[in-house]
């Protein structure tokens, strides 16, 4: 490592902590040449993960948008996006440790309605409804009744 201020690469590390749900790690560290601070982040080589739309699109796994979906399927409901920041890393992790370089769209769905299935009735309804693309109420009326069971 160079410290960013005179370019030594004799440094020693301050203060070292986990981020992000352990999944990378922030280090103060000290020049000893300079004697300057600065701040270095090292984080884990992922695969990256294609996600294979219902059309055979492929576009690579968004965690923004899978978390900007539950966020509107949980709007005015009393959860914190800490859970949902979890719900979306525990899908990512899930992924990861599969070792799945690609994944159907409805895998991810369907991971989803179940973690939302657990937090939060009306939210898995919300989700369930855009998710499944319901026609009328019918098809409505069926998956609720099936959540109720």
């Amino acid at each position: 490592m160079k410290c960013p201020y005179c370019r030594s690469k004799r440094d020693k590390v301050v203060d070292s902590r986990s981020i992000r749900n352990n999944q990378a790690v922030r280090r103060r560290r000290e020049c000893l040449k300079c004697h300057k601070r600065y701040t270095t982040y090292e984080y884990v080589e992922e695969i990256p993960i294609m996600v294979i739309k219902s059309d055979n699109r492929r576009e690579s796994f968004d965690r923004q948008k899978v978390l900007s979906g539950l966020i509107k399927a949980c709007e005015k409901r009393p959860i914190s996006l800490e859970k949902l920041e979890n719900i979306v890393a525990r899908i990512e992790i899930y992924l990861q440790n599969k070792l799945m370089k690609e994944v159907k769209s409805k895998v991810i769905g369907e991971m989803i309605m179940k973690n939302l299935h657990s937090l939060d009735e009306v939210a898995y309804v919300r989700f369930a409804s855009v998710y499944r693309q319901f026609r009328d109420v019918s098809q409505f009326t069926k998956e609720l009744k099936k959540f109720l069971k």
